[in-house]
């Protein structure tokens, strides 16, 4: 009853967030420079065409009738038609959505594959030099920013050695492997970040667990270290992972613009750029507010991961 009730809570909390939050999206979209209508309707368009198209979007309406017709649409998952290319807004979000999805998921894949290996090795080889060698990568991995990151992938990687394509998608309904092998370096360009800070943080976790006196009675029985580093240092750092993974989840999402527009990816960073440019507001809207949502349900998905892993979590919670 207790897990149910903590639960509850934390969807009144997400709740009121996501309110929240679509009132600054609809009041932020509204702020950019610039005339949708008259993006609609055309730069040779006379003023009388302007104002008709200005009153079909209904953007001639108060903004607090604006504001519950765009909250009522949402709820009912009618987000609108595109100002400039007329298409439904939502079958655009359901095309481009899942690319930026399966390049989120499989970024941090492979960010929690390196990062918990370099945080290992930083821990198990301390004062040697693959402990400096992976520091040095994690530390690499933070300085570089992505879009030069990723420009650099194409250039060794694509078009020299010709490992992996510089460019383009493939449906993974289509050939589940070879979408993979498209996705493979974009993912890595935007995981390298997150890869680093999470072997920073493992690390970090490990030397502090190793340093405890459990850890230290089972190397006492004779449990070899690299045993305990794993059985008890890997566990612990179950809660620092889930942390790190919730907090840079949604980020990975919405830094995913950059990465998708460097390797010609059609997901919603490409869509966004186009509809910024356009003044497109249900576009914006809807891209802002598929984010938001996506922060609300993975921070409220890592809260009860910690009541799984700490039950104490859950109970300070409750009180």
């Amino acid at each position: 009853m207790t897990m149910l009730r903590f639960v509850l809570v934390k969807l009144g909390q997400a709740a009121i967030t996501f309110v929240l939050a679509a009132v600054l999206i609809f009041l932020g979209i509204r702020a950019l420079p610039g005339d949708p209508a008259l993006m609609a309707a055309g730069e040779e368009a006379t003023q009388e065409q302007i104002e008709a198209v200005r009153a079909e979007l209904g953007l001639d309406q108060p903004l607090v009738v604006q504001f519950f017709g765009f909250l009522g649409d949402v709820f009912t998952l009618d987000l609108g038609d595109s100002y400039a290319t007329g298409a439904s807004v939502l079958s655009m979000l359901t095309t481009a959505l899942p690319v930026t999805i399966w390049l989120t998921v499989y970024s941090v894949v492979i960010a929690v594959v390196i990062g918990v290996v370099l945080g290992l090795v930083a821990e198990r080889y301390r004062g040697k030099w693959p402990e400096s060698f992976a520091n040095a990568l994690a530390l690499l991995g933070l300085s570089i920013p992505n879009f030069w990151f990723g420009i650099l992938a194409i250039v060794v990687l694509a078009v020299t050695f010709g490992l992996f394509p510089a460019s383009g998608y493939v449906e993974f309904s289509e050939n589940p492997l070879r979408a993979l092998y498209y996705l493979t370096l974009p993912a890595i360009v935007l995981g390298t970040g997150l890869a680093a800070v999470i072997a920073r943080q493992t690390r970090a976790s490990m030397i502090e667990t190793m340093g405890t006196d459990y850890v230290r009675t089972a190397r006492a029985k004779g449990l070899s270290r690299a045993r305990v580093l794993l059985r008890y240092g890997l566990r612990n750092s179950l809660i620092v992972l889930v942390t790190i993974v919730g907090l840079q989840l949604g980020g990975l999402i919405s830094g995913a613009v950059v990465t998708e527009r460097i390797f010609a990816l059609p997901g919603i960073g490409q869509m966004t750029l186009d509809a910024v440019f356009n003044r497109d507001y249900p576009v914006i809207q809807a891209v802002v507010l598929v984010v938001t949502v996506a922060y609300i349900v993975i921070n409220l998905a890592v809260d009860v991961l910690y009541s799984v892993v700490n039950p104490r979590i859950r109970m300070e919670g409750m009180a």
